[in-house]
């Protein structure tokens, strides 16, 4: 048996789930802005006391690994390694978009397109990458600023579903009778029960003292002007 503790961080949604052989058995969860450092561990706190578990009783903890909100990000992996360390327990890094395309595939039994989750990263830019149904990688994930004739040669030949914050304001740009939107939230940590089920059974885990964020790309401070 595989009780695993699954954090999710990596966008406006805060969420922590508990999973037991890749079946989600409780989720708490919330999207709004900045509330992850003062909410993640009272989301915690709230799936053990549903679960009725103790935290010595969890075989793993895994967390979303990016790309994604670098604060956010940082903030559920710290979350992850502090547990792992104070437990002795090993860490699971799963990819968020791989998560994504997860989520939509499991309320899409017989959808045979191909998915393509998108995460925010401002103006007309997302984190992105692009799976066929079983979860395979047909373009690698990368910041891709988004125009006209993105994904135009994968649409000639099939349907793509984009999905994920960062889709929605793609539609006008992404136009094609093959291209569909869903506003649907899948960024959950209920979504990657499966993938860190599998990385369990499989013996994947990460190094717990060097693992850090797939951020994809580097941080920029920005500071206010100065007043004249």
């Amino acid at each position: 048996m595989a009780t695993i503790l699954q954090l999710e961080t990596a966008t406006q949604v805060c969420s922590a789930a508990l999973a037991v052989n890749g079946e989600t058995i409780a989720l708490k969860e919330l999207a709004a802005q900045n509330i992850h450092a003062g909410s993640l561990t009272l989301f915690i706190q709230d799936v053990m006391a549903t679960a009725g578990l103790t935290y010595a009783e969890l075989d793993a903890i895994a967390v979303s690994k990016g790309p994604g909100s670098y604060t956010g990000l940082r903030i559920g992996v710290s979350t992850a390694k502090g547990l792992c360390f104070a437990l002795d327990k090993p860490l699971i890094g799963v990819e968020t978009l791989r998560m994504m395309a997860q989520g939509f595939l499991k309320t899409a039994d017989s959808y045979t397109g191909l998915v393509c989750p998108m995460i925010d990263a401002r103006r007309m830019e997302v984190f992105t990458g692009l799976y066929d149904h079983n979860l395979n990688e047909v373009l690698p994930v990368e910041a891709k600023i988004i125009d006209e004739t993105s994904y135009q040669e994968q649409l000639i030949k099939q349907q793509i579903t984009f999905i994920g914050d960062g889709a929605m304001k793609c539609s006008d740009s992404i136009v094609s009778p093959n291209a569909a939107f869903s506003a649907l939230n899948f960024n959950s940590a209920a979504n990657m029960s499966l993938l860190a089920y599998h990385a369990f059974t499989a013996g994947n885990f990460e190094d717990v003292a060097y693992f850090e964020p797939y951020y994809l790309k580097d941080f920029v401070v920005t500071q206010a002007k100065k007043k004249v």
